[in-house]
């Protein structure tokens, strides 16, 4: 799976979970380089608290365009180490 945005591969892997029809990669396949911090949080039931970072690629940024559980919930252990994607980024196979 590859995860692009802006024309720029952001992450690739063969070993996502998929929750909710998001698909998590591991940290390790994120390129850091087009990571920026995030103030955001946002609480998720079963999940627990997200993180998020923006995307900054060729100039743009968009905003909490990844985000990830630092320490989720006991339900959703399968997602630790990992960060999912959304706001225009395209996961293919």
């Amino acid at each position: 799976m590859k995860a692009i945005w802006n024309g720029a591969v952001i992450a690739e892997s063969s070993d996502t979970v998929v929750v909710e029809g998001n698909h998590y990669f591991p940290i390790e396949s994120v390129k850091a380089e087009f990571l920026r911090p995030s103030s955001t949080h946002t609480t998720c039931p079963w999940k627990g608290i997200a993180s998020y970072h923006s995307l900054e690629v060729n100039g743009q940024t968009n905003p909490d365009a990844a985000w990830y559980y630092p320490t989720p919930k006991d339900a959703a252990k399968q997602i630790t180490g990992r960060v999912a994607f959304w706001k225009g980024v395209q996961v293919t196979a």
